[in-house]
């Protein structure tokens, strides 16, 4: 079976070990019921503090700009890492919207671009790859997509079970089930279903399954090549799409881009380059601010090159 097994609520978690996990949703709960503009800037206060204690993620922001975006002047990249760790503190709040509010209030906060081409493949009978990228407020794109189009969400069991049980049923709300990252035969299955997969090939994995690929003003990014297995093997569409906080008053679009032509494949390195430049990075420049750029994304490098983080 490999659509994973909701996980039940257990008596254990009531034990003193678990309640830090159930203070922090159940502050994550409370809050969410705040006014918008409220948690808003409760959201930029703690992102502003957050990275004076963590200096290391503050380094790793200034550092991917600088590499991506060479052509940056210094003082449009500062204000870029302020906005940036703004957005890292909104992605708390986020999490919280987008696994706590009703259906009604996603709605009122977030407007759809380009359903119409999930609805032309659906009519297909067509199988869909939701190529994302890890944008700060990706949680409530997932939701919000789970509203109007209910996919599939892959995603890594946590370690702490009380924490997994939360993170699981806030991530399925609204969408149709989950599978764990690495059940490729899981996502391969969906696909051949007709079902729509989101996936997120934009961080570094790590060498395994992987290639380097250009990506922005790096040449050699670690990508992974598990696009090509999903696509090669079953056919299925790959359809980008991205979440974008148009203003400071609440507003989202969630755009879905058109299905992407021309993939290459049975070439797994070409097909990485393909999708870091047709998917990952068209949707990053939607607004490049919001971003997770305090990911190390380069810090796998070929056999012989020094760290970019050095």
């Amino acid at each position: 079976m490999s659509k994973l097994t909701a996980p039940a609520f257990k008596a254990e978690f009531l034990l003193p070990r678990y309640w830090p996990t159930l203070l922090m949703f159940g502050t994550m709960m409370l809050i969410s019921l705040l006014p918008y503009r409220i948690q808003f800037l409760m959201g930029k206060g703690i992102g502003r503090l957050a990275i004076k204690l963590m200096k290391k993620r503050r380094f790793t922001i200034e550092r991917n700009l600088e590499l991506c975006f060479p052509e940056m002047t210094p003082e449009a990249r500062k204000v870029m890492i302020q906005k940036n760790i703004d957005n890292a503190g909104l992605a708390l709040f986020e999490t919280g919207m987008a696994w706590f509010w009703p259906e009604w209030r996603i709605k009122r906060h977030v407007r759809f671009e380009g359903v119409e081409y999930l609805d032309e493949l659906k009519q297909q009978g067509r199988g869909v790859l939701l190529v994302a990228a890890h944008s700060m407020n990706l949680e409530i794109g997932g939701r919000a997509f789970g509203v109007r189009a209910p996919g599939v969400g892959v995603y890594r069991p946590n370690n702490n079970p009380c924490f997994d049980y939360f993170q699981f049923k806030g991530r399925v709300r609204s969408n149709r089930y989950m599978l764990d990252r690495k059940d490729v035969k899981g996502m391969l299955r969906a696909l051949r279903e007709g079902e729509r997969v989101w996936y997120a090939p934009d961080h570094d994995y790590g060498p395994r399954r992987s290639t380097f690929a250009p990506f922005f003003a790096v040449d050699k990014a670690c990508t992974t090549t598990g696009t090509s297995i999903l696509v090669d093997a079953t056919d299925c569409a790959i359809v980008p799409i991205a979440i974008i906080r148009d203003t400071d008053n609440g507003l989202y679009t969630l755009k879905i881009f058109k299905p992407l032509e021309g993939f290459p494949h049975k070439d797994p390195e070409a097909a990485a380059e393909f999708i870091n430049r047709n998917a990952i990075e068209p949707i990053i420049q939607e607004a490049p601010e919001q971003y997770m750029w305090l990911h190390r994304r380069f810090k796998t490098r070929p056999e012989g090159e020094a760290s970019l983080y050095s």
